[in-house]
């Protein structure tokens, strides 16, 4: 019995591995595909624009993907998925940091003091750097050693960060499209942010409800 238990777990780990190099390969094939129309001058008239805004809309879906892993899970009773949780944050915060890498090389010449200007004159900048910079202690703690040496409990705490930079790019998105009127994007992105948080407070109330009733 121990033996096959064994071997089964063995079988699950490989597939989880396999299952890691593939969401590897399908993380940075947006990166390849983008890069590729630089090279080959197909991203459009304003390839600038286009590889800055492509960059950013691949963040948030890194985004809303990791905020997905938990309500999927539980739902569909499938614990495995919380293995690729970690990876699909990392793709979020390294395609945050291509999105601001590239703004601050195609858009403004790695001028800094154009760029510390920019952060003051417009809000949705000011927001996208914000959210950038909370992601930065989630990227850094994203490891066994950080969760160990934090302790559990102010892991999870500080991982809460995720909701309000989730917020924060969304508000960076809104301001963004809001100078084109365009906000049908927007709308989508809300409502699955909506529905993911949504159904977290729900869960939180019900946990807060059945720890009272057990006092009672």
């Amino acid at each position: 019995m121990a033996r096959f238990l064994s071997a089964s777990q063995s079988r699950r780990e490989r597939w989880i591995l396999w299952g890691k190099c593939g969401l590897l390969v399908l993380g940075l094939s947006p990166l390849a595909f983008l890069v590729l129309g630089v090279l080959n001058d197909s991203l459009g008239p304003n390839p600038a624009e286009h590889l800055i805004r492509s960059l950013g809309d691949w963040t948030l879906r890194a985004l809303w993907l990791t905020l997905a892993v938990t309500p999927l899970r539980q739902l569909l009773s499938w614990p495995w998925l919380l293995r690729f949780r970690r990876q699909l944050g990392l793709f979020a915060f390294f395609y945050a940091c291509c999105h601001l890498l590239s703004y601050a090389v195609f858009d403004m010449d790695l001028d800094w003091a154009d760029i510390v200007h920019d952060l003051a004159k417009r809000p949705f900048i000011l927001v996208g750097f914000g959210a950038w910079l909370l992601m930065i202690p989630l990227a850094l703690t994203s490891f066994n050693a950080a969760i160990k040496r934090l302790g559990a409990k102010a892991w999870q705490g500080l991982h809460r960060l995720v909701y309000g930079i989730a917020l924060l790019a969304l508000l960076h998105f809104f301001w963004m499209r809001a100078a084109k009127h365009n906000f049908n994007e927007v709308a989508v992105y809300g409502l699955l942010l909506a529905l993911l948080l949504g159904w977290r407070l729900v869960r939180y109330w019900r946990e807060q409800r059945a720890r009272i009733r057990a006092r009672i």
